[in-house]
């Protein structure tokens, strides 16, 4: 009888340990995030983001050209033979520039059980930070989960990260618009992806290639 219950409050304890460790009701509750877009007013951050990639895009190249068409204006009114210094020719302090897309991808699914969808975009901002944005973003939730830049782009669920992965954080939520500050020293042409990773497991659970 004491053998019989001994086996019982071990595996209780077992079964208890990996839930406690595989967390497996996470798979089934989302956390949902929607963090604004960096350096716009908030009226401005809900327009952007509900935008569709198309328009989103077109928006911020036709703000670099009517950015760059008002230089040459002033640069062009100032005198054919004046010689306008650089600090000069930059746009007045009341016309802001505009953030710029330096790489982008979209997210993919791994397997039936790992898998994300959405876009992954590094900006360059105004003033020179850079920060990785994930927009319309949906992830199998799990535990652990990290946010990485890799200079591989795996596709397979044990691939792992490569070498020289730079770590951007703990993913914020599983769901939503969510922003990720990315190092003034990393040399983003060396690197290929962003991955969600499953840090306890060693586990890709989703892959955004860089175009």
């Amino acid at each position: 009888m004491k053998t019989k219950l001994l086996l019982i409050v071990v595996l209780i304890a077992v079964v208890g340990g990996g839930l406690a460790i595989t967390k497996p009701w996470l798979y089934f509750v989302n956390r949902e995030v929607n963090e604004a877009f960096p350096g716009l007013t908030d009226a401005q951050r809900e327009a952007v983001a509900n935008m569709p990639e198309e328009e989103k895009q077109a928006l911020i190249d036709m703000a670099k050209s009517t950015r760059k068409m008002v230089e040459d204006t002033a640069i062009a009114q100032s005198g054919a033979d004046t010689v306008v210094p650089a600090a000069e020719q930059a746009m007045p302090p009341d016309m802001p520039d505009e953030p710029t897309v330096l790489v982008m991808g979209s997210f993919i699914d791994i397997d039936p059980i790992h898998g994300a969808e959405g876009s992954a975009t590094v900006y360059e901002l105004p003033d020179g930070e850079r920060v990785l944005r994930f927009e319309d973003f949906r992830s199998k939730n799990g535990p652990d989960l990290h946010v990485y830049l890799s200079r591989e782009a795996p596709t397979s669920t044990f691939a792992g990260l490569g070498d020289g992965e730079i770590h951007l954080g703990a993913l914020k939520g599983n769901v939503g618009n969510q922003n990720y500050d990315i190092p003034a020293d990393v040399d983003l042409s060396e690197y290929r992806s962003v991955v969600i990773y499953c840090v306890p497991f060693h586990v890709v659970f989703s892959t955004a290639a860089f175009a």
